[in-house]
């Protein structure tokens, strides 16, 4: 196959980049690039060129003629056996330098073993020379690009474990009241870890909710400061007038529905006062 010089860019013929908002890396698909080629890299992008496994140079916002590195006479050599080309191929690498969106979610237990599920999500960027040279040495793409989603693979016992360092201990329904603290623990442990591969974070956010829909809802009730046994009357109560059940009203106070003059059931309520409803009668055995 012929080699000849052409444009090396993420843009597409459409004008679209290639590096859009999930791609951290891009790998040039064409090695055979030849001396002579333009080297193109974006205002938000980084560029790492490579020959024959050994980096050559990183380059910023620019375009940037590729050169042999042969030496002279070397170079005169080939040059005239190849009938005026180098034989020497290179690889591209482009680092895209936007803050990108992270998103990792996973399961907790609380100090009862209960089920936790977690939503972490961050921002991180690569934003200097050194950081793009860390990134393509340490992490191999996947096929020819490094996305947000294998960020995410990487980090994720990352931030698992510095979630349970603070759940496992904790009461579930005290957990959100240690939120920052575990914030601030799965910053510290993120920007540790990603800093490895030269990749900077720039804020977390974490969201810990119960993993069963029923314990989030008695949470919910239990923060307007009812009692436990009041959180799961009303629980109950909201359940039965979805399903249009007219006792839902007694069952939220524990005192018994009459029809007729007869109990049909009794919600009982410690030091409560009389039932409603209807007047008092005698109690029918069911």
């Amino acid at each position: 196959m012929a080699l000849t010089r052409q444009v090396v860019s993420t843009l597409n013929a459409d004008g679209t980049d290639v590096m859009g908002p999930t791609i951290l890396a891009f790998h040039y698909p064409d090695q055979s690039l030849v001396s002579g080629s333009l080297l193109t890299v974006e205002a938000n992008h980084l560029a790492v060129l490579k020959s024959r496994g050994a980096v050559l140079g990183v380059y910023d916002t620019g375009q940037y003629p590729i050169q042999t590195p042969d030496k002279p006479l070397l170079g005169s050599f080939v040059s005239g056996f190849f009938g005026g080309q180098s034989p020497w191929q290179y690889e591209v690498l482009y680092v895209n330098r936007a803050k990108l969106l992270v998103r990792n979610t996973g399961l907790a237990t609380s100090a009862e073993m209960a089920e936790m599920s977690y939503q972490v999500e961050y921002y991180v960027h690569v934003d200097s020379k050194e950081g793009a040279l860390k990134l393509i040495t340490h992490m191999p793409f996947a096929k020819h690009f490094i996305g947000t989603d294998e960020v995410a693979s990487y980090a994720g016992p990352v931030v698992e474990q510095a979630i349970n360092q603070v759940v496992q201990v904790t009461p579930m329904e005290k957990i959100n009241e240690h939120i920052h603290e575990i914030v601030e623990l799965v910053k510290e442990h993120l920007a540790t870890f990603l800093g490895v591969y030269g990749i900077t974070l720039n804020d977390a956010k974490v969201l810990i909710l119960p993993k069963d829909e029923r314990m989030r809802e008695l949470i919910s009730l239990r923060a307007f400061g009812l009692s436990e046994l009041d959180a799961v009357r009303y629980y109950v109560a909201l359940k039965m007038a979805e399903r249009g059940l007219v006792s839902a009203p007694n069952a939220a106070v524990g005192q018994p529905f009459f029809i007729g003059g007869a109990t049909m059931g009794t919600f009982p309520i410690p030091g409560a006062a009389g039932p409603i409803g209807g007047p008092p009668a005698a109690k029918v055995e069911r």
